[in-house]
């Protein structure tokens, strides 16, 4: 069983040209709607890698809610854990350029309502896979690491977005998934040693004994336990949209460590996933499927 406790969001999509330098404003092209949250994406992922899912989050008492866990509900995904509030429906604004990179502002919304009292909806156990993130307060992040710690559960805790304060929660995490720049920031909050990233993230591995797993986009994704160092290549692809790429790479990445996948086959899976995600517009529509990950896997693009 996955346990994901985190953030649940509508996903309000532009499409524009190119993106818009500050104070200049550009014409779009299109607009949609999608379900999307990082937890909720998350969740979603490992569902369609072939987990089992329980989603903690809320959402609000409004229209928005419904879209929101539209698919999360298709998926079979464990909604018992899901609460309502007073406050809005979590949104996300995205803006997306024809070269597939993207800006996002999010509004928290219901995901601010997650408080560590809601932590009792998880029914963690030893043997669970318990996946985070830091679009819900800090504080039920913190404790939910350490009631994972107390059950014997296994703890992801994917780093975006960027919280200069979330240093400090790092190393309480069996696996930490950040972007290149995210991990970036945190090792100089760190003060990692190293004159490159590689020497930097087998300085955090040494110092907490945990592993830390670094997304660089489409060159693939390089890992650092205690005792090595491990790279993955990403598929070769031609991005259409990289909203929900990572967030594809962190359920797929759960999924395979519940499985009891070997770290290079749970990385390399969750790579393929990730690149995949980026062939279809929006968040959660674009996550794959397990058997075309597999599928990917056996037959990869060349390059």
């Amino acid at each position: 069983m996955i346990i994901v406790v985190g953030s649940i969001n509508l996903d309000l999509i532009a499409n524009v040209d190119r993106l818009p330098a500050p104070g200049e404003t550009v014409r779009g092209s299109g607009f949609a709607t999608a379900p999307g949250g990082k937890g909720a994406n998350q969740a979603l992922a490992a569902a369609r890698a072939g987990a089992k899912v329980r989603m903690v989050g809320a959402v609000g008492k409004d229209n928005f809610a419904t879209e929101a866990l539209a698919l999360l509900r298709d998926g079979k995904i464990d909604l018992s854990g899901v609460g309502e509030t007073f406050a809005s429906t979590g949104t996300a604004l995205i803006m997306v350029a024809d070269d597939g990179e993207n800006v996002i502002a999010v509004v928290p919304g219901a995901n601010d309502s997650v408080v560590t009292g809601d932590l009792s909806k998880a029914f963690m156990k030893k043997g669970n896979v318990v996946l985070l993130q830091q679009e819900i307060p800090l504080q039920t992040v913190d404790a939910a690491l350490d009631a994972a710690r107390a059950a014997g559960a296994v703890t992801v805790l994917n780093t975006a977005p960027f919280r200069a304060e979330a240093a400090a929660l790092l190393g309480k995490a069996d696996y930490v998934v950040a972007n290149e720049t995210e991990f970036d920031l945190y090792g100089e909050a760190l003060s990692l040693s190293g004159r490159d990233r590689p020497a930097r993230m087998r300085d955090y591995a040494g110092k907490t004994g945990r592993t830390i797993v670094v997304t660089l986009g489409g060159d693939g994704v390089l890992a650092a336990t205690p005792a090595d160092l491990l790279m993955v290549p990403a598929l070769n692809i031609t991005p259409v949209d990289t909203v929900g790429a990572g967030d594809t790479f962190c359920g797929y990445f759960a999924a395979g460590l519940s499985s009891g996948l070997p770290l290079d086959q749970a990385l390399a899976r969750a790579a393929a996933a990730g690149s995949l995600a980026c062939l279809k517009p929006g968040a959660q529509p674009a996550i794959p499927l397990a058997k075309e990950v597999e599928a990917a896997l056996q037959n990869p693009p060349a390059r």
